[in-house]
């Protein structure tokens, strides 16, 4: 069994309570040569448990890898990633891989001249129950009137504090902050094509591309197991000074709308996420934990109704974590050639609409 030597790019709380421990605890597969951060604190954090360090990723490419995992912040990813790609790396990357579509062009064509391996971080469509929901779906979307995303968030905070030590990297130069600000506004204003204000910028960055992003990625998933599509938007906002979003799109071919809201609600230590169909004779709802809690499995439930018989049932698929199984799969396609789930192509279309609800924003 081949093992992928790998690095991670980014110390954050995600490689903190997952990528890091996961890629660990898949030592089988994985060999983890080194961990890249700009902040003291994080270096030492894992330095101290016996992992190679670095405070600059151009330096771990001068170890023996074959893959980095990309958990830095968003505005560097689409840089990390060609910089891995012409060194001859795989690559896997925290969502968003970038923010705009002639980012994705770009790194499209970086992909396919490498010709290497790049999977997103939509860990969601590794999720068993996610799995199972796309089994079960008409595959002709007969009867489908609305989908309906709501996401309610409070952050990380109640969900982080019996994950044991955790280090908050509060010691980046600020030189360091202000180029990733700056970074950051002009990738925004690349993808949307004109000059923007904080709240869109709030908006784009946060509620749509850090949050929603996974459930529009999912969806997107849904839409294509039943063979649709989006059309256009009819709806889009961002308020609350642009911590909260929503927007909505109708469903080609088929009489049915889209709708998504995120809300973030920090001082209530409380955390819900639901996908739900709505058909002429069924309901499904894919309800998810928090995505810094494990061991907390999906639930799956769906409403029938055959004349006045209502059946409803709530299936549990199994409690793998898709945090783990999106690293398995990366590892199967990097060695075994498996097809890639969650490729640049599904991040574009993903980031392609978000880029499309910003549009109609007044």
């Amino acid at each position: 069994m081949k093992r992928i030597k790998i690095c991670v790019v980014g110390a954050g709380l995600i490689s903190q309570i997952e990528h890091i421990p996961n890629l660990l605890r898949l030592n089988k597969l994985f060999d983890l040569v080194g961990v890249a951060d700009p902040s003291k604190n994080a270096r030492s954090y894992f330095s101290d448990r016996g992992i190679k360090t670095f405070s600059d990723y151009g330096e771990l490419f001068s170890q023996q890898l074959d893959a980095v995992l990309i958990a830095s912040p968003d505005s560097y990813h689409a840089e990390i990633a060609h910089a891995a790609l012409d060194r001859g790396l795989h690559v896997f990357s925290e969502k968003p891989l970038c923010y705009s579509i002639i980012e994705a062009d770009n790194l499209i064509k970086a992909r396919d001249k490498s010709k290497k391996v790049v999977q997103v971080g939509y860990m969601k469509r590794f999720d068993p129950n996610y799995e199972l929901l796309r089994k079960l779906l008409p595959k002709n979307g007969i009867g489908l009137r609305l989908i309906s995303v709501e996401v309610q968030d409070p952050g990380a905070w109640p969900f982080n504090q019996h994950q044991g030590e955790l280090i908050l990297a509060n010691d980046i130069p600020a030189d360091l902050i202000l180029e990733s600000r700056k970074l950051r506004y002009q990738q925004v204003v690349l993808a949307n094509g004109k000059n923007i204000n904080a709240d869109i910028l709030r908006g784009f960055t946060g509620p749509y591309s850090s949050s929603l992003v996974h459930d529009i990625n999912a969806v997107h998933g849904l839409l294509e197991t039943m063979n649709l599509k989006t059309s256009e938007v009819t709806g889009a906002a961002f308020f609350a000074d642009g911590t909260c979003a929503n927007g909505s799109v109708r469903i080609k071919d088929c009489d049915a709308l889209w709708q998504m809201s995120f809300v973030s609600i920090p001082k209530l230590a409380e955390y819900r996420e639901r996908i739900s169909l709505y058909f002429d004779y069924s309901v499904y709802h894919l309800e998810f934990p928090s995505p810094y809690l494990n061991h907390f499995p999906t639930k799956l439930c769906v409403s029938i109704s055959n004349k006045e018989t209502l059946q409803n049932t709530e299936y549990c698929s199994g409690y793998e974590e898709a945090f783990i199984r999106e690293l398995q799969g990366f590892w199967a396609s990097v060695t075994l050639g498996e097809p890639i789930r969650n490729t640049i192509e599904d991040a574009k279309l993903d980031m392609q609409l978000i880029a499309n609800l910003t549009a109609n924003i007044k």
